[in-house]
């Protein structure tokens, strides 16, 4: 990981400060994937522009799809920047970013996992969060899940106020789904998706969870190497002209 030393010193933001503004949908793509590519590929972090916008529109674990244009993200890395939830480095030849998240919402680690796990896929039910951050942080269970979602939820004003919210549970679904509010207020008056359900125990699925965490691993690190190879021979990426 590049040190700390490459990059500006930032102040910590106020509580107030971090809520002053929700967050865009592109902002908030942006981050989680950030915050996603430094636990899954950190051989690779911190991020190029290139790689950040290939992870903000990859097709698999995000809800929804998004397709932004690398001028989007650039300005959603400059609004972020100013809230101080993202870092640029300015050590190497390819300008690189990093987040901030954690220091700036002034949240534990654990929270913040959850947190951009809920930017990056939607509402989910707690054992499904347990699920999908298995690459990212090993929850005891599902119960230690919900107590940092309840303590984000409980958030008092002085720190910023709540940052997650428990929606109502849907119809025919047996567990309730829990939403950030990074974006803004959430309307848990809105209907719900259709359960889903799976005849796969857990363990099934945290197993099959680290075969994809593997195979996405090899992708982004032979994305990473026809990169840098790319811009040795300063040809242009797939896709630019």
């Amino acid at each position: 990981m590049t040190s700390d030393s490459q990059y500006p010193a930032t102040p910590r933001p106020r509580g107030h400060d971090f809520a002053q503004r929700p967050l865009s949908a592109a902002e908030a793509r942006v981050l989680g994937t950030l915050m996603e590519k430094a636990r899954t590929v950190p051989d690779s972090y911190p991020l190029t522009l290139n790689a950040l916008v290939t992870g903000c529109n990859q097709k698999s674990s995000r809800e929804p799809v998004m397709n932004l244009a690398d001028a989007q993200v650039l300005e959603a890395l400059d609004d972020l920047r100013s809230l101080h939830m993202v870092l640029e480095g300015s050590g190497s030849r390819v300008t690189r970013y990093e987040h901030n998240f954690t220091r700036a919402a002034g949240v534990p680690e654990q929270s913040a996992v959850l947190l951009g796990m809920l930017m990056l896929r939607g509402p989910q039910t707690a054992g499904e969060l347990r699920l999908n951050t298995e690459r990212w942080y090993k929850f005891l269970d599902i119960a230690s899940v919900d107590g940092f979602l309840e303590e984000l939820q409980e958030r008092s004003t002085d720190k910023g106020g709540p940052l997650v919210v428990k929606l109502p549970r849907a119809p025919g679904a047996r567990e309730q789904r829990w939403a950030h509010l990074l974006c803004g207020p959430v309307d848990i008056t809105a209907p719900a998706g259709a359960p889903q359900t799976s005849a796969a125990t857990e363990d099934e699925l945290i197993a099959l969870t680290r075969r994809l965490a593997a195979l996405e691993n090899t992708v982004a690190s032979l994305q990473d190497q026809l990169q840098n190879l790319n811009e040795q021979l300063g040809l242009s990426q797939p896709g630019q002209s």
